[in-house]
């Protein structure tokens, strides 16, 4: 006979078991489930604050067009019509009307300023892009953990409920045994607490599923969304590179917020191009052409001649900076002390990038530790409570023991479940931490649930 047809020998191990497995696959294997990559897709056109980072985003490309028009030539067109009336003393008067039309243009040909403008509004292209990829990244770890919250309290109320069933058992044992005479009353009153508490358990279990489920939903805009479970048996994924100074060097060169201060500090040094730039000349090319039109009783007692006149011109016009009272000399000042301030963001930013990234990785070790550590426990959880089960029949044990033993055993499968969960999620915090979290990381946990 097998170990698991002795096992099955034992009537409430047995029926502790099957209740376990059919409690847990009822909760989590709901009918039309879906994935955390199915969701992500879904999460990316209805998240708010995603949308939102990206249309911030995209305004920035047509806001750095705009700086192109600091070298392109421009034009302007103006119009006017001026009358006049003259009284005379004698009586009467003379009248006029003048009318103008002039188009004025500019080809800019050199200018420093606008030059660096230019360039600040290209550069910023690049912190509007790595905001998008914070915004995602966010989406994804905010997403994740409601998906998992959601199956942990699953797992926690089918346990609540396996746990309920298996002490109503004990419950009925007790209260035979106490009829019979071969127990006390003790043993049937500890087991209805024990019941009594279980029942209070199992409606804070749903009520927090019920929480859980809302907040999953409100990331995709349905209603009663169901994440798959893990796939049995469960295989975690192992941590690579298995090194806390790699991802920390990775963080430092593909992390979006340090991209982001590297670009400050970029504006920042053509912020100080720009204001040096106040000293130079501007050179620019300059036409107009202007057509008026006088007409009247006073054009012809002045002896002009009434008609149309154009005028044309067309030049190179110099500006030459002589005198500001100190402001091109203090703003190259304020220029400096702002980009000494971009490079200690910079810095300060990398710290707290190398930080979240050391402490993100040594999470997800300290949680597969744990996790390995849960899995044993919960093999001798199993083999304690067959040995108190055995010690119960024979009358060295009491039900208390049967009780607590079982407890001990729920507990232990919930945490377990708890902290499989926690290293996949630690998984992609780490990767947030260092700035490499992407959809193929979704995609990669996704095939770790079931089909």
């Amino acid at each position: 006979m097998n170990p698991m047809s002795r096992a099955c020998h034992r009537p409430t191990l047995c029926t502790l078991a099957v209740a376990v497995a059919g409690a847990l696959v009822l909760a989590t294997v709901p009918a039309q489930a879906q994935s955390l990559d199915e969701l992500y897709q879904a999460a990316r056109n209805f998240d708010a604050p995603y949308l939102a980072a990206r249309a911030l985003a995209d305004s920035a490309v047509p806001r750095a067009a705009q700086s192109l028009a600091l070298r392109r030539p421009s034009a302007a067109l103006s119009a006017g019509v001026t009358g006049s009336q003259i009284d005379t003393v004698a009586g009467g008067g003379v009248s006029s009307t003048n009318s103008q039309v002039a188009l004025q243009g500019r080809q800019p040909l050199f200018n420093r300023s606008a030059d660096a403008s230019i360039e600040q509004a290209q550069a910023q292209l690049d912190a509007a892009q790595a905001d998008l990829d914070i915004a995602e990244q966010d989406l994804i770890a905010r997403l994740s953990q409601a998906y998992f919250d959601v199956l942990a309290a699953q797992d926690t109320l089918a346990t609540v409920q396996a746990g309920k069933k298996a002490i109503a058992e004990q419950l009925a044992s007790a209260q035979r045994n106490f009829e019979v005479g071969t127990a006390t009353v003790t043993d049937t009153r500890e087991a209805q607490a024990r019941f009594d508490l279980a029942g209070a358990q199992e409606i804070a279990a749903e009520n927090d599923l019920r929480t859980k489920r809302v907040a999953l939903d409100q990331f995709v805009g349905r209603s009663d969304v169901a994440p798959k479970p893990l796939l049995a048996p469960v295989v975690l994924p192992a941590l690579q590179p298995d090194d806390a100074q790699t991802w920390v060097a990775d963080a430092d060169t593909r992390h979006p917020l340090l991209r982001k201060a590297r670009v400050g500090g970029e504006v920042a040094r053509l912020e100080t191009r720009k204001a040096r730039a106040g000293r130079l000349p501007t050179v620019d090319l300059v036409a107009s052409y202007a057509s008026s039109r006088s007409s009247g009783s006073a054009v012809a007692l002045s002896g002009a001649s009434a008609g149309t006149t154009g005028t044309a011109s067309i030049g190179v016009q110099l500006n030459v900076p002589l005198y500001s009272g100190h402001a091109i000399d203090n703003r190259i000042k304020e220029t400096l002390l702002l980009e000494s301030k971009a490079g200690l963001d910079l810095e300060a930013s990398r710290r707290a990038v190398a930080q979240g990234t050391r402490q993100a990785f040594l999470a997800v070790k300290s949680g597969m530790a744990q996790v390995a550590a849960l899995q044993a426990a919960e093999d001798s959880s199993k083999l304690a409570l067959e040995a108190t089960q055995l010690g119960y029949r024979v009358g060295v044990r009491v039900n208390l023991d049967v009780l607590n033993s079982q407890t001990q055993l729920f507990q232990t499968q919930r945490d377990l479940a708890r902290a499989r969960y926690d290293v996949l999620l630690g998984g992609l915090r780490l990767r947030q931490a260092s700035g490499q979290l992407t959809a193929a990381d979704v995609a990669a946990v996704s095939r770790l649930l079931a089909p």
